[in-house]
C-alpha cells in the first residue's frame, strides 16, 4: 500500500470511545493525524446496550477525530469484544486440481473463506479467521506459496460471537454515517501495537485490562493459539469501591485513580484521603491500605482467572516472555508484582510509543489508546493484504477482460447478414475461379488441336 493512505481505528469501550486516524509513515511507523474520544454509556462489557447512546458517542469522538486531522472520515475499522466472544482451532483441507502448478494468494484465501462456512450454533456467528500453519501434502511448510502439490491443509484459529452483538455495533456504527471495513478483534488489535516479534516468537500472552473486560490474546512462533474474554475489568473495582466505602461511583473512581494501588502491603495505614460528604454531611475519610485491599481483591480474581486462561497454552508452548499488561487497568500502581506474584510469569507494561512516529502526542502512548492505535496498524495491514490479493487477480485475469472485443452498431441486423452471406460467396466464388480457368484453359487447347490435326486430313 503507497505511503500516505489514511486508517481510521474506531475502539468502542465500555468506558471511552476512541477515535483514532493514522497513517503509515516513510519509516514504517505510524503517524498519528488525529484523535478524539467520548464518555461512553451506552455499553456495557464490550456489549451495546443503547444504541442511540453509543451513536452519539460515536460522533463526537469522530468529529473530533475528523477536526483535529482535517481528514473526511467515511469508513472505520472497528473493534470487538466482550463476554460473548470465543475461539476454537479448525482445520482446512483444499485438494488442488494440478499438484504441478504452484501454489497461489487466491488458494491460500479460498482455504480461509472456507472456514467461514463452518456451522455454528444459532446465534453465533465466526468474526474473524486466522491462519496458524500451512501444511502442504502432510508437510509443514510456513511459507506455502510457489510450492507444489496435491494437497494444502491449514490450522486456523477461528474467532466467534454472538450475532447480535456484531449486528448492534454495525447498527451503530451505519446511524452514525460511517461504513465499516473491518471487524478486529481488539485483544489481537492491541498485540499489534505494543508486542514485539522477538516476543511473539518466544511466546507471550498480552492482558488487556479494560473498563468493562480484560481480553487475553496468547502468541508463540508469531502465532495466535488462544484468545479469550474475562468479564471483569476496571469497572468493578470501582464498584467494589463505591460499595465498600458507602461513596458515590463518581467519587470511587477518582479515587482509584488518583490514589488506588494494587498490592495493599505497598501502603501505609495513616496515609488518608478525605472524600467530601453528600448535601453537607461529614466527609470520610479512607486509609489507602484499605483502598489497596479492596483493589487488590479484585484484582487477585482477574489474574487467576487469566492465567487459568494462560495455563491452556502454557502447558503445551512455554510463554518464555511472559505478560505484557495494557489497557487503562495497567495504569494502577504496583500492577505489575501484582501479576507477577499471581502468574509466576515475567510481567512488563505495553506502551504503544515503540511503534509511533516522533512528534507524537504524548497522551497516545498511554497504555488505554492501545487498542486504538493496534486498530489503525492491522487495518493498515488488512488494507495492503486486500491491494495484494486485487493484483494478484487482475494479473492472472484473461486478456478479454483488459480488452473487450468493441462491437459493430449496425441499423438494420438483416441487412447486415445479407452482407455477411454475399461476403462469404465471394470468398468462394475467387476460391473456384483459379481452378474454373485452369480447366476451361486445357479444354480449348485440346479442340483446337483436334480441329487443326482434321483440317490437316483434308488438304
Amino acid at each position: 500500500m503507497s505511503e500516505g493512505k489514511i486508517i481510521v481505528g474506531l475502539d468502542i469501550g465500555t468506558t471511552k470511545i476512541a477515535c483514532i486516524v493514522g497513517r503509515k509513515g516513510a519509516n514504517g511507523r505510524i503517524e498519528i493525524l488525529g484523535y478524539g474520544k467520548a464518555a461512553s454509556t451506552g455499553v456495557s462489557r464490550g456489549i451495546v446496550t443503547n444504541i442511540d447512546e453509543t451513536v452519539n458517542a460515536i460522533k463526537t469522538a469522530v468529529d473530533e477525530a475528523a477536526a483535529q486531522s482535517n481528514v473526511d472520515i467515511k469508513s472505520v475499522d472497528v473493534g470487538i469484544a466482550g463476554q460473548h466472544i470465543r475461539s476454537l482451532q479448525h482445520r482446512g483441507v483444499l485438494m488442488r486440481d494440478n499438484r504441478n502448478t504452484e501454489i497461489t494468494d487466491e488458494e491460500l484465501e479460498k482455504l480461509r473463506q472456507d472456514t467461514f462456512k463452518i456451522n455454528m450454533i444459532p446465534g453465533e456467528e465466526i468474526i474473524d479467521v486466522i491462519p496458524q500453519e500451512y501444511f502442504v501434502d502432510g508437510e509443514i511448510g510456513t511459507t506455502p506459496k510457489g510450492m507444489l502439490g496435491s494437497k494444502l491443509e491449514a490450522n486456523f484459529h477461528v474467532i466467534i460471537g454472538q450475532t447480535s452483538a456484531a449486528m448492534n455495533i454495525k447498527k451503530c456504527i451505519e446511524r452514525a454515517g460511517l461504513e465499516m471495513n473491518h471487524m478486529i478483534l481488539e485483544p489481537i488489535a492491541s498485540a499489534e501495537a505494543v508486542l514485539d516479534e522477538e516476543e511473539m516468537e518466544a511466546g507471550v500472552a498480552i492482558v488487556d485490562i479494560g473498563g468493562g473486560t480484560t481480553d487475553i490474546a496468547i502468541f508463540h512462533e508469531c502465532k495466535i493459539y488462544h484468545s479469550a474474554v474475562i468479564p471483569f475489568g476496571g469497572n468493578i473495582i470501582t464498584d467494589d469501591i463505591s460499595k465498600g466505602c458507602a461513596i458515590l461511583r463518581r467519587c470511587a473512581e477518582e479515587v482509584k485513580v488518583k490514589f488506588g494501588s494494587a498490592v495493599a502491603s505497598e501502603n501505609r495505614d495513616d496515609e488518608l484521603v478525605s472524600i467530601p460528604g453528600i448535601r453537607g454531611r461529614a466527609s470520610k475519610e479512607i486509609s489507602f491500605k484499605n483502598l489497596a485491599n479492596i483493589i487488590q481483591a479484585r484484582m487477585e480474581e482477574i489474574f487467576e482467572l487469566a492465567n487459568y486462561e494462560i495455563q491452556k497454552v502454557n502447558s503445551q508452548h512455554k510463554l518464555i516472555a511472559g505478560i505484557v499488561l495494557t489497557g487503562g487497568g495497567a495504569m494502577m500502581k504496583h500492577i505489575q508484582q501484582l501479576a507477577a506474584f499471581k502468574t509466576g510469569l515475567d510481567v512488563r507494561i505495553g506502551y504503544p510509543n515503540e511503534h509511533l512516529t516522533e512528534g507524537t502526542a504524548k497522551e497516545m502512548a498511554s497504555p488505554m489508546f492501545a487498542t486504538g492505535i493496534g486498530l489503525v496498524i492491522e487495518g493498515i495491514a488488512r488494507a495492503e493484504y486486500e491491494e495484494k490479493m486485487d493484483r494478484a487477480k487482475h494479473r492472472n485475469a484473461p486478456i478479454t477482460s483488459f480488452k473487450p472485443v468493441e462491437e459493430k452498431e449496425t441499423e438494420d441486423p438483416v441487412q447486415e447478414m445479407e452482407d455477411r452471406s454475399q461476403e462469404a460467396d465471394d470468398k468462394r466464388r475467387k476460391r473456384r475461379e483459379p481452378r474454373e480457368r485452369k480447366r476451361g484453359f486445357n479444354i480449348t487447347e485440346i479442340i483446337t488441336k483436334i480441329f487443326s490435326e482434321e483440317n490437316e486430313v483434308d488438304e
